[in-house]
Formats: C-alpha cells, structure tokens, sequence
C-alpha cells in the first residue's frame, strides 16, 4: 500500500482545532485499510506572520513542494485586520499557494443532508430532497489575477483604481475538463455560467465552453445562465443545478451562496486541483474547509470538524486515488449526523451539541 505524504497548514483560530480532529479521522481510516500516512504540519496566515513575518513562509512553501498534496485549514481574523491589504493572511497566504501550484480548478461541493433541512434559509418544500450538487469554479484566471491592477490619482484629484478581467481559452478547456469529469460522475448535467450578454470574457467563455462539450462530451447535457439570474435560481430552486460551472468571481460569489443555501459552513469541504501531477500519477491539491476562522468559537472545543475532516476525504480521492476509503470517511460522517443525530452546535437544532473532539470521536465509531 503506498505511503500518503502530504503537507498540513492548519491555520489560524479554529484551524488547528479542526485539523487535529481530521487528522485523527484520517489516521484511523489510513491505518484500517493499511495505508501509511507521512505527513508535516507548517505554519500558514496570521500563526505565519507572528513567527516567522510571511503569511506564506519560505520553509511551507519547500514543504508544500515535497507532498503530493496539501490539507489546508482557515486563515485570517481580526489580529491581523490593520495590516495593509495586500499582507493580510487571506491575501498574502491563500492566493500564492493558488499561483505557486497553478491551483486553476475549485471543486465545492453543495450538500445537505434531507435531515438537516432545517439549516438551510430555504423553506422545506424548496428543498424536499435536501441538496445536492457540485460548484466547479475556475481559480487562476479571470479578475483576481489579470494585470494590469492599478490604483492612480489623476490630474483632478480624483483617485481611480483598475482590475483587468482576462481569459485565454486554454485557461478555459482545462476547466470545462474538471467540470465535465465532475458530471461523468454525477448526473450529466453541466450549467455554465456567465454574463455574455456584457462582458467580453463571458462571451470568450460561453463560445469556448459550447464548442469544448460538443465536440469533447456531447453526451453531457451543457446550458448557459447568465451569473444574476443563476443566483437567483440558487435561492429559488437549487434542486435544478447538478453541476454549477463558471469563471472565478462569478465562482467565488455562487459557491458561497450555494454554502449559504446548504445551511452550516462547518458542513462545506472543497478541493483546488492544480496543472500538476503528483508521485501516484494524480492532481496535486489543496483541500479545505469552505469556511473561515471563527474567531469568536476559537479555543472553545466547540467548532464543527466535519468540513475539515470531509476536505480530507476529497484529498484521498483526487490526490491518492483511494475513492473506496474518501466514500467510507464520507458515509461515517453522514450516519454520524443523520442517523446518530451527533451534531456540534451549528447544526444541533435543539439537541444537546456535542463538541469538537466529541464529533470527531463518533465519526471514527462509524468508520
């Protein structure tokens, strides 16, 4: 069986409170099914800049570069709020990890369980089946990377900023690819989303990704909704979207919709696939929790590790290749908050809450 290495940047507040508790979820499945687990803990985000004076240490970064993948925690919160935009944790750390390992493909998960309905903003009969779907959002390109990116005072005393929104169609296939093998996988169903009807980079993208389905997938069932009225639609009927596929602001705002719709954040894993392979012949990834720090939870024992630990299953599956053992990690935390009705605080709903180790402690009984 081979050895899984790989690199652990728990973070900031909550991070490594979750990340113990993942790590010993992945241990135990590890062990059971006789897979060694070789991995280092680093520094990352505000814990980077108080020991070392880099959210993104040097000595991380070397370490990332060794392991196969990475099993990324949260960073950020209001320590490091009064430091220049551009050296705050989320900036400075997050974003280039994504350019180092060109992280170009964001795969979120939307789930929630028909038990826990209740979680979600939506009213039941919206959401009879719970939810279930994938948001495929591209991470490289588009308006957070393009250049130029200015801030000027003109002669009149105004000041004036610039973003440049840019997309080549390489950077757009090798998305659509991600998207497609999603939906290979799922129901088939591919909705691309843009704003064609204003931006010239929608409409690169909406000709792109047509011509890409047809003569790649032509059996996968590809539409197009233009990013107001697919926010819409999330809030309306989530149940029509299967596999959500779009550019990388546009993804950055629906993936966090569609987290909002599917109740508690402590539920949302995702996975950020990069152009790399690693040593077993897979994508290098990083994986984390899609939601943040929660500095006002932090220390309490009471954060909800199940994202964490559901972002370490996404890890064996594309990174390792162990798609039997992430489906086994991925069912003990189902039977755990469904049938056992062990929930942390977030999703307790009147029960008596469990805690952080507490949680993790009943997944690994249903391992």
């Amino acid at each position: 069986m081979p050895t899984l290495k790989f690199a652990v940047l728990p973070g900031d507040y909550i991070g490594p409170e979750v990340m113990t508790e993942a790590l010993r979820v992945l241990e135990h499945a590890a062990s059971a099914a006789g897979h060694a687990l070789d991995y280092q803990i680093a520094d990352i985000g505000g814990a980077g800049i108080d020991r070392h004076g880099q959210a993104l240490p040097d000595a991380t970064l070397a370490l990332c570069r060794e392991a196969d993948a990475i099993l990324f925690g949260s960073v950020g919160g209001p320590k490091w709020e009064k430091l220049p935009p551009a050296a705050q944790p989320e900036r400075a750390a997050l974003l280039p990890l994504r350019k180092a390992f060109n992280l170009f493909a964001n795969i979120r998960p939307g789930l929630l369980y028909p038990e826990l309905a209740e979680a979600s903003p939506l009213k039941p009969a919206r959401i009879p089946r719970g939810i279930d779907l994938v948001c495929i959002r591209e991470l490289t390109g588009g308006i957070y990377f393009g250049r130029p990116k200015t801030t000027l005072t003109l002669e009149n005393g105004e000041r004036q900023a610039c973003d440049t929104m840019v997309y080549r169609t390489g950077e757009i296939e090798r998305v659509a690819a991600v998207a497609a093998a999603t939906a290979r996988a799922r129901a088939r169903r591919v909705c691309s989303v843009d704003k064609a009807n204003v931006l010239e980079t929608s409409v690169l993208w909406r000709e792109t990704v047509t011509a890409w389905f047809a003569e790649k997938h032509p059996d996968i069932a590809l539409t197009h909704m233009y990013v107001d009225n697919a926010a819409m639609q999330l809030v309306r009927d989530p149940g029509q979207f299967d596999v959500l596929f779009t550019e990388n602001m546009f993804g950055d705002i629906l993936s966090d919709e569609m987290a909002s719709v599917c109740g508690s954040l402590g539920m949302m894993a995702s996975a950020s696939l990069g152009t790399a392979g690693n040593r077993h012949g897979k994508p290098f990834g990083l994986y984390e929790p899609a939601g943040g720090t929660a500095p006002d939870i932090a220390g309490r024992g009471i954060a909800n590790p199940c994202a964490q630990i559901l972002s370490a299953a996404l890890m064996l599956r594309h990174s390792f290749g162990l798609d039997a053992l992430a489906a086994k990690i991925e069912a003990a935390v189902r039977k755990t908050v469904t049938q056992d009705g062990i929930r942390t605080a977030d999703i307790a709903f009147g029960r008596p809450p469990a805690g952080t180790r507490a949680m993790a402690d009943a997944i690994i009984k249903n391992l």
